[in-house]
């Protein structure tokens, strides 16, 4: 995270990452295009450590200790622990996305609703299907709801982004329960889907 003063903070949450293909050299910028898979989620659990090879050359990289996720293993956790009723919330809340909704035309769910205004809002034809292939066409089961919670951001936020949705995965990440995952995606979608249908606009 980069601060006001300028000075660049790590987020205490991320992702592990693997290079996709070979990086590209765009010509007219003269940037490095990278194609990023996403995989476990971690939190930095120690000190950060700058390594600079023998010689000095180059800003050297960071070091750190992390604790890596894997959502089956904490809401197992919730459901043997004292959020166990707000896991069940959770999985509840998650079957919103696909469920009929009578607020929306034909009573389609939210994820087709969604999904019919972003083709209309798509920045380049077929972007919306191309993320769905990518992503998945649907959503994991609602029994996953902090999957469910990653999908919806990984539709709502694509790279390249679509600009139609508010930034939600830091708060994915830095959410500490399944309910709050959902709660935070669910509401990012209704919002992008009223700001693109003229009723309540974001921006």
């Amino acid at each position: 995270a980069r601060l006001n003063s300028g000075q660049t903070l790590p987020l205490q949450n991320g992702v592990k990452v693997q290079i996709i293909g070979n990086p590209q050299l765009v010509e007219e910028s003269g940037a490095l295009q990278v194609e990023l898979k996403a995989f476990e989620r971690f939190r930095i659990t120690g000190e950060l450590d700058t390594v600079v090879e023998d010689g000095g050359m180059g800003d050297g990289w960071t070091e750190a200790r992390v604790r890596f996720f894997d959502s089956a293993e904490e809401e197992k956790e919730e459901e043997e622990g004292p959020n166990a009723i707000s896991l069940a919330r959770a999985m509840n809340r998650a079957k919103e996305l696909t469920s009929p909704n009578l607020s929306f035309p034909d009573g389609m769910s939210m994820k087709d609703r969604w999904i019919q205004l972003a083709k209309e809002n798509e920045r380049s034809p077929g972007q919306i299907d191309a993320l769905l292939n990518e992503i998945g066409h649907e959503p994991p089961p609602p029994e996953q709801p902090s999957e469910v919670a990653f999908w919806i951001g990984a539709l709502i936020n694509p790279l390249p982004g679509l600009g139609q949705a508010m930034e939600i995965r830091p708060q994915l990440l830095m959410a500490a329960i399944a309910e709050e995952r959902i709660d935070v995606a669910l509401k990012a979608m209704l919002a992008s889907i009223r700001h693109m249908d003229g009723t309540e606009r974001l921006f």
